[in-house]
């Protein structure tokens, strides 16, 4: 599988497991203070070839994805589940443990950000789907960030994700009847 784009990830470790699963080029932010000079490189690939972030499911992760595209809109971004991101006996997680499948799936299932999104999901839908408040409020969240391929959110940032990569009405409760049922099995 080759990738056209250049991947955007945290360090050597996680592009050394990319490149086992992909052929493909990577910038390395090298952690998520991530310099000027590293955004003028991601800058100019994303000019020339277009960009996907994919860096680890935790929080300096997001933290770099939203530095990234902030300073760089259209970049593409790809997301991987925590689960299949932990290290043997859990000590991390990130890219870097991640198997070949599940680095080429989650490559497989990038999403375009965008501002510009009506979207027709309201906040009501996140109240009346338990995703905000209550007890399985976050577990939700997180097998709705699994099934849409977006990633685990906050409950704050949870409505900003599905209209960033314009996730419809019918897709989102297409998931969340799916994630109910799958409760009450």
């Amino acid at each position: 599988m080759r990738i056209k784009e250049v991947i955007v990830v945290e360090g050597k470790d996680d592009t050394v497991n990319i490149k086992r699963a992909v052929e493909a080029d990577t910038i390395e932010t090298n952690g998520s203070a991530v310099d000027e000079s590293a955004l003028t490189q991601i800058r100019h690939a994303q000019a020339k070839r277009g960009v996907i972030i994919f860096t680890d499911p935790d929080y300096p992760g997001e933290r770099i994805r939203h530095i990234v595209s902030q300073a760089i809109p259209g970049c593409k971004h790809a997301f991987l589940p925590k689960k299949e991101a932990l290290a043997k006996y859990n000590k991390g997680v990130g890219v870097e443990h991640a198997s070949i499948e599940a680095v080429q799936e989650a490559l497989k299932n990038v999403y375009t950000m965008t501002e510009a999104y009506e979207s027709d999901i309201t906040q009501e839908d996140l109240v009346i789907f338990g995703l905000v408040g209550g007890a399985n409020a976050r577990a939700r969240r997180e097998k709705l960030g699994l099934r849409l391929k977006i990633g685990y959110t906050n409950a704050k940032q949870l409505y900003k994700r599905l209209t960033m990569f314009q996730i419809t009405r019918k897709e989102f409760v297409t998931a969340m009847e799916a994630i109910l049922q799958e409760e009450e099995a």
